[in-house]
């Protein structure tokens, strides 16, 4: 009992959200692109837990130990051309976490990022989120 008149069982104060995330090794192969396909298989997975959506993918992404800490930037998305930007937008590949969160500072809007991409708006939310809250540390 956390509150001493409620249950551990109802207490929000112990909410919590698990993110999954599939591990997938395309740097093992550096031919192949990293498309996935509706039969790709993960090689693993990683799972975090954190009180927020966002908390919880940060630790997910950091997890999965592919040089990533969290949703950070390995290009810089003012670099990145409008055109591979779109079609990175629009295959599902291993990195279009990290291209939609370019395309977000590159200024495109949630709705037209979830067109492309049929994600959930609330998901590109939290991404964008995520984004401002790094562009108010760094001012």
């Amino acid at each position: 009992m956390i509150s001493r008149e409620t249950p551990a069982s109802f207490e929000p104060a112990i909410d919590y959200c698990v993110v999954k995330i599939p591990r997938f090794t395309f740097e093992k192969f550096p031919e192949v692109r990293d498309v996935l396909g509706i039969s790709m298989k993960s090689v693993g997975e990683t799972m975090a837990i954190g009180r927020t959506f966002k908390e919880s993918l940060q630790k997910a992404l950091c997890g999965l130990e592919i040089g990533h800490s969290g949703l950070d930037n390995k290009l810089d998305y003012r670099k990145i051309p409008g055109d591979k930007l779109m079609l990175r937008l629009k295959e599902s590949n291993a990195s279009r976490i990290f291209y939609i969160k370019y395309a977000l500072q590159k200024g495109m809007d949630i709705d037209e990022i979830a067109n492309i991409t049929k994600i959930d708006p609330w998901f590109i939310d939290n991404i964008k989120q995520i984004a401002e809250l790094e562009e108010e540390i760094k001012k």
